[in-house]
């Protein structure tokens, strides 16, 4: 990389360092319970919306795995998602009204709050419908994974989001609050991705699967990015650009081996499509706080009225990981 181009992406990192700072007084602590966050502790940072029905698997979820602490902004939920996680013993809470939008689709709120209480700590930044699946995690915690990538001195894990859907119509099946949404949107596309390499912050960009053959597929290239980079071993100096799609500095996004070997991955099972989905869809459109005017709901939108199924012939049903890394879909790399 040119001495030119370092020198700008070191700007560009500073520039959103200073957004987020400004946009630290869109957030009021409601519960803020951060002085009992431990040195080794393990963190989750996600930002939401009127999730109340998703809580309490999300939460149960990341428990189980070795999650310490949970770092969540409420953006104007009025469905209860604020006093339910208000009364969570692990759960540090801010609400704002601020735009959405505005706070680059909250992206600046969590690289505030990352660096502000992340610094030095294992943190996992992850939407309420994400779910990290990883190499052994049926028999390893999340804390043995960080422990291995600390000895193997990595400080970021990629995972590649599939999305998950049921057989049939999206809202045939009623979700019931505390269930594993696996257990109705349990099939995933095995194939059918497109990958290509982001020369400027040298991290992958994946499109592809149901959402790409069903709602885009006049316009492939404009679907949504699969490719994500959830867990870092966070420093205040670090932020997110876009999503969790890439960081800076550069060296972050390098979560793929270039030379023929395999570096370890992980995929985050996204259950976006179970019949709370309808709903969300129509309210997000009202709102407009998403990319592009919310060009990506819009399109959901516009093909949900059809009651799509987005089951295929070439669906596959999820079993465990070992299957996923079968498929090319993630990796245990050399950790063994």
């Amino acid at each position: 990389m040119s001495v030119f181009r370092s020198y700008r992406l070191r700007w560009e990192r500073k520039r959103w360092r200073i957004r987020a700072l400004r946009k630290r007084h869109d957030l009021k602590p409601i519960s803020n319970k951060t002085a009992t966050i431990a040195p080794r502790d393990i963190l989750v940072l996600t930002t939401l919306r009127n999730e109340r029905v998703r809580l309490p698997y999300f939460l149960r979820y990341y428990r189980e795995l070795g999650v310490n602490h949970f770092l969540i902004v409420d953006n104007g939920s009025d469905d209860g998602s604020r006093e339910y996680l208000a009364e969570q013993e692990d759960v540090s809470l801010w609400i704002t009204r601020g735009s959405y939008k505005r706070a680059r689709f909250g992206v600046d709120w969590l690289n505030w709050l990352a660096r502000r209480h992340a610094h030095g700590h294992w943190a996992l930044t992850v939407d309420p419908d994400e779910f990290l699946i990883y190499p052994f995690v049926d028999t390893r915690s999340l804390r043995a994974l960080t422990d291995w990538l600390d000895a193997s001195s990595i400080r970021s894990f990629g995972a590649m989001l599939v999305d998950m859907y049921p057989k049939g119509p999206i809202d045939d099946q009623t979700y019931v609050e505390g269930q594993d949404p696996f257990e109705i949107a349990n099939w995933f596309d095995s194939g059918n991705y497109m990958i290509s390499k982001n020369e400027k912050y040298g991290n992958l960009w994946i499109q592809g699967g149901p959402r790409a053959r069903t709602f885009f597929a006049d316009k492939p290239e404009r679907a949504p990015a699969l490719n994500k980079i959830p867990l870092v071993k966070w420093h205040r100096a670090y932020t997110y650009v876009s999503s969790t799609h890439s960081l800076l500095p550069r060296g972050l996004n390098l979560v793929y081996d270039e030379w023929g070997g395999e570096k370890a991955s992980g995929v985050l099972l996204h259950a976006k499509f179970i019949d709370t989905f309808p709903e969300k869809a129509r309210e997000e459109i009202e709102r407009r706080q998403h990319y592009a005017a919310s060009h990506e709901y819009k399109a959901y939108a516009a093909k949900l009225s059809d009651n799509p199924e987005l089951w295929c012939k070439w669906s596959e049903k999820y079993i465990n990981w070992r299957q996923l890394e079968i498929l090319g879909l993630m990796s245990k790399g050399n950790w063994a």
